[in-house]
C-alpha cells in the first residue's frame, strides 16, 4: 500500500476535533435555546429529528459524492455546508427556520464524518488511524461543553455558532490545499458502472453492510443511552452526590476517548487483527456491564462507567475499518455512509427507549437495558464476522494489521 502524506491525516484529526466540539456544545446550548425561543424540551427535540434526517441523507449520498467528485471536493462540500449553516444559526433565526436548518447542519456533519471514515479506511494501518480519528472526536466532545459555557456566559448561544463557523473556514480551505487532487483510492477513481444514485442501493444489498449498520445502530444507542442517563442513574439509583456523578460521567467519556487511542495499538502488538479487537471490545462491554450491575456502591458504578467507556470506544472506528472487507472496493464509500446512517437511527431510538423504560420502571433499568444491548451486539457481530472478506492486497479501502490471529 502506498503510504499517505502526513498532512491529510493530521487535517482529518483536526476536522474530527471540530466535529466533536460541535457535538459537545449541544448540551450547553440546549438550555440557552429553550430559554431564548421559549419552547419546551419536547418542542426543541424536533431539532434532533431534523439533524438525524440530514445525517442519514449524508450517509446514503456520501458514496456517490466521493465517486463523482473525489475525496477532496467531497470534504470541501461538507466544510462549506457546515460554515454556511453555522453562520445562519449565528444570526439567531426564527424557531421554525432553526429547526429546518438542522437538516442542513446534520447533512454537513454527516458528509464530513462519512468521507473521512472512507478516506482513512483506504490507508495502511487503517484500524489504528480510524481509532485515533474517533479519539480526536472524543477530545473535541470534552472541550465543547466548557468552551460553550464560557462563551454563553460572556455573550449568547448564537456567538458559539459564529465561533465554530470561523474555525471551519480555514479548515475547509485546508481540505482544498492538503487533500490530493488525484484521489488515492481506486474506489473513487474507477469509472462508474452504475449511476451514482444507485451506489447506496447496491451497497444495501450486501448482507455484511446491513449487519454493520445494525451493529453501529446498537452501539451508538448504547453509547448515548449510557452517556445521557448515567447521571440520573448514579444520583437516583446509587445515591451518589450530583457533583461526583458529574465527574463519573466525564470519566465515562474520558474512558471512551482513551480506549480509542490505546486499545488498537495494544492489541495490534499482541498480534490481533481488527476483527479480534472488535471481539475483545464487545466482550469487555458485556463483562463490565454485568459486573457494574451486580456490584453495589458508588465506587463500583464509577469505575464501571470508566471501563465501559474504555471498551466501547474502539467499536465504532473498528467497524469502519472493517467496511472494506464487507463490500467491493467501488462500494466502500457508500457502505460506510450507510453504516454511518444506521448509527444515527440507533442513536435516536435506543436512548429514547432507555429513558421511556426508566420513566416507567425506574432508573435501575439502565444497566440491564445496557446489558441487553451488549448481548445484541454479540448476536449481530458473529454473523457479520463470518462475512468478512480477506484483507485486500491492493491499496483499496482496507484495514491492515497482523494476520496472526482472527
Amino acid at each position: 500500500m502506498r503510504q499517505p502524506g502526513k498532512a491529510p491525516v493530521a487535517l482529518a484529526y483536526v476536522a474530527f476535533v471540530l466535529v466533536g466540539v460541535n457535538a459537545g456544545v449541544n448540551g450547553v446550548l440546549l438550555a440557552a435555546q429553550i430559554d431564548d425561543y421559549a419552547v419546551s424540551r419536547s418542542t426543541l427535540g424536533l431539532t434532533f429529528f431534523a439533524s438525524s434526517a440530514g445525517f442519514v441523507l449524508a450517509g446514503v449520498t456520501a458514496g456517490a459524492l466521493i465517486h463523482r467528485f473525489g475525496i477532496r471536493i467531497a470534504m470541501a462540500t461538507g466544510g462549506v455546508a457546515y460554515v454556511l449553516t453555522a453562520l445562519y444559526a449565528g444570526t439567531r433565526p426564527a424557531f421554525a427556520a432553526f429547526v429546518v436548518l438542522q437538516i442542513a447542519s446534520g447533512y454537513a456533519v454527516g458528509v464530513l464524518e462519512s468521507v473521512l471514515n472512507a478516506y482513512l479506511s483506504g490507508l495502511p494501518n487503517a484500524t489504528t488511524l480510524l481509532n485515533r480519528l474517533h479519539g480526536f472526536f472524543g477530545v473535541g466532545a470534552l472541550l465543547g461543553p466548557p468552551l460553550a459555557a464560557w462563551i454563553v456566559a460572556l455573550s449568547s448561544w448564537p456567538t458559539v455558532m459564529l465561533v465554530l463557523a470561523a474555525v471551519a473556514v480555514p479548515l475547509t480551505a485546508g481540505f482544498l490545499i492538503v487533500f490530493p487532487r488525484t484521489d488515492p483510492s481506486p474506489a473513487a477513481a474507477q469509472p462508474e458502472s452504475a449511476a451514482a444514485r444507485g451506489l447506496a442501493r447496491l451497497a444495501a444489498r450486501q448482507a455484511g453492510v446491513l449487519l454493520g449498520a445494525a451493529l453501529l445502530a446498537v452501539y451508538v444507542g448504547l453509547e448515548l443511552g449510557v452517556g445521557n442517563w448515567a447521571f440520573g442513574y448514579l444520583v437516583d439509583g446509587r445515591g451518589q452526590a450530583e457533583v461526583l456523578a458529574g465527574y463519573a460521567v466525564s470519566g465515562y467519556w474520558l474512558g471512551l476517548t482513551a480506549g480509542r487511542f490505546l486499545l488498537s495499538p495494544i492489541v495490534t502488538r499482541l498480534g490481533f487483527t481488527a476483527a479480534g479487537l472488535m471481539t475483545i471490545c464487545i466482550a469487555g462491554v458485556t463483562v463490565v456491564t454485568a459486573l457494574t450491575w451486580a456490584l453495589p456502591g458508588t465506587a463500583a458504578a464509577t469505575a464501571g462507567l470508566v471501563l465501559l467507556g474504555f471498551f466501547l470506544g474502539p467499536i465504532f472506528p473498528t467497524a469502519m475499518a472493517l467496511a472494506p472487507r464487507l463490500s467491493t472496493a467501488r462500494l466502500v464509500p457508500s457502505s460506510i455512509g450507510l453504516m454511518n446512517a444506521g448509527s444515527v437511527v440507533g442513536g435516536s431510538l435506543f436512548p429514547w427507549l432507555a429513558g421511556a423504560i426508566a420513566e416507567g420502571a425506574g432508573v435501575w433499568t439502565l444497566l440491564p437495558f445496557t446489558l441487553a444491548l451488549s448481548l445484541l451486539q454479540h448476536a449481530i457481530w458473529w454473523p457479520m464476522a463470518r462475512r468478512l472478506g480477506p484483507l485486500p492486497e491492493s491499496p483499496s479501502p482496507a484495514t491492515t494489521g497482523s494476520a496472526a490471529r482472527p
